[in-house]
């Protein structure tokens, strides 16, 4: 079986939201990425670093989903990443109000043996250095290669950036970033100019308002899901992610038309994440919710229409 392997940050999250606070609780892209992906029961591991702070419970929630552990540096004495924010009545702005970066200002990555030659790879957001870091640690390249990043990379680390961005197959960034990064304010320009850069896909995320992938001279849209209450956006673009690699990491089908696919399943397990704080929907969503949710994913975009002869 095809095995994904996730490098990411594990953090403490404090979130204040419209309907409510929450207290310090689990968060990090790469437990958002890793409880999403295991969503299709697939071998996966992590690749992060934590103090001796972190609680065993949380690993063990990794664990438990058959997800690999032994990738994650526990530094004794240390304290781990720790995140807090505030959203508005409008959930798409939200004010940072602490970052505590701690262990991870010394993380050096060490990616597990057995997951050396894992088919997939899904670089989340941190530094480039350390993307480069792991991806240099397979001992072949991956048949595909994801990549998250943001404009902080953009701002601070251009060149090794480009270097990066150079080895991926996919990346996934928001519309704000992809006007920055290439200076182009149409998203269909702007894929155009990232694909130049040598990626093979680009998937644009427009949160609320869903996703959009290029290929080639080909464009996909998925919607996301209308829903009647949002309580936590927090991880959801990193759910997203999770949701698609892990779709793709169980079908093993790298093409457009599965990409296509694996988008609509990641807005899909993404849908459920903003329904309670951080990642706490995850751990109880099953099969069966994730299908039922599906379907409506269909008959919000399927219709009937002649298209050929059709005069008006």
């Amino acid at each position: 079986m095809s095995k994904l392997l996730i490098l990411g940050s594990i953090a403490f999250d404090q979130i204040e939201t419209p309907f409510g606070k929450s207290n310090s609780i689990m968060g990090g892209s790469a437990n958002y990425i890793a409880l999403a992906a295991a969503q299709f029961e697939i071998p996966a591991a992590v690749v992060s670093i934590v103090g001796s702070d972190y609680p065993q419970e949380y690993l063990n929630l990794l664990t438990e989903r058959r997800i690999d552990v032994s990738g994650i540096e526990i530094v004794q004495g240390g304290k781990t990443l720790f995140w807090s924010g505030k959203y508005h009545n409008d959930m798409n702005q939200r004010d940072t109000l602490d970052t505590q970066l701690n262990v991870i200002n010394d993380f050096k990555p060490v990616v597990p043996e057995a997951f050396r030659d894992a088919e997939v790879l899904l670089l989340g957001n941190l530094h480039p250095s350390l993307q480069m870091d792991v991806l240099n640690q397979m001992t072949q390249r991956p048949k595909l290669v994801v990549m998250d990043t943001m404009n902080y990379w953009m701002n601070h680390t251009w060149d090794l950036l480009m270097e990066v961005i150079a080895r991926v197959d996919v990346l996934t960034i928001n519309d704000e970033e992809a006007r920055q990064l290439t200076k182009e304010y149409s998203l269909v320009k702007a894929a155009q100019c990232i694909m130049a850069m040598g990626v093979k896909y680009v998937v644009i995320k427009k949160g609320e308002h869903g996703a959009l992938l290029f290929h080639e001279d080909k464009v996909f849209f998925a919607p996301a899901l209308p829903l009647a209450e949002v309580f936590d956006p927090t991880g959801a673009g990193d759910v997203f992610a999770g949701g698609m690699v892990g779709y793709l990491t169980k079908t093993r089908d790298y093409s457009f038309a599965n990409l296509k696919n694996a988008i609509v399943q990641g807005s899909n397990v993404a849908s459920f994440c903003i329904e309670k704080f951080g990642a706490e929907r995850l751990l109880t969503l099953t099969h069966n919710e994730r299908t039922a949710r599906l379907q409506q994913f269909r008959d919000l975009t399927q219709f009937d229409i002649q298209v050929s002869g059709a005069r008006g």
